[in-house]
């Protein structure tokens, strides 16, 4: 797939179908992700691939309740992770872990969108429940969770008005104008 055709097609849909995410897949999204830029090569990104059903069952147990009648449907959950101290820190006080994440994150959103996995990260969850549920060190900051699974031909029956029509019509975007300027 083209990589404009991969960016175009990327949507966060909440309409899973079962899908077998293989090791080999896995490696494949990981790999994508560690080719990210980091300030200085430290590379602070980090992921648990949750995928086993009793794994599964307790991350959905850390989601906002708006999250958990579509995401159990989701064959596999992207836990994405990080601290401070794996990255960069300026003498002003700016950490740069979240944003080289964030990159990373970008990058294994991409390659699941070029293997026909759908991807949808939330916001909606308790982050010190969930760096519990996968045993991760206390410092860590989970920043968000990504629902992952093949993309079901029919809309999921438990979803909202809202919700349907974001599953039905691609989201608006701002033009050029409103996020950027030329200098």
């Amino acid at each position: 797939m083209e990589f404009e055709a991969v960016i175009k097609q990327r949507r966060s849909l909440r309409s899973f179908a079962p899908v077998e995410v293989s090791d080999a897949v896995i490696r494949e999204l990981g790999a994508a992700a560690s080719r990210a830029p980091s300030c200085s090569n430290k590379q602070p990104w980090r992921f648990a691939f949750v995928r086993s059903p009793d794994a599964l069952e307790r991350m959905v147990e850390v989601l906002a309740p708006g999250n958990v009648l579509w995401a159990k449907q989701a064959s596999m959950i992207v836990a994405v992770w990080s601290f401070a101290d794996l990255d960069c820190r300026t003498p002003d006080g700016r950490d740069y872990y979240q944003f080289d994440t964030g990159m990373a994150t970008a990058l294994l959103l991409l390659a699941a969108t070029e293997r026909d996995l759908i991807t949808h990260p939330v916001a909606g969850f308790d982050p010190h429940a969930a760096r519990n549920v996968l045993g991760l060190p206390e410092q860590a900051q989970v920043i968000t969770l990504i629902m992952v699974g093949g993309r079901a031909k029919e809309i999921f029956p438990g979803l909202k008005d809202w919700q349907i029509k974001a599953e039905s019509e691609p989201s608006s975007r701002i033009q050029f104008e409103g996020f950027a300027t030329i200098v």
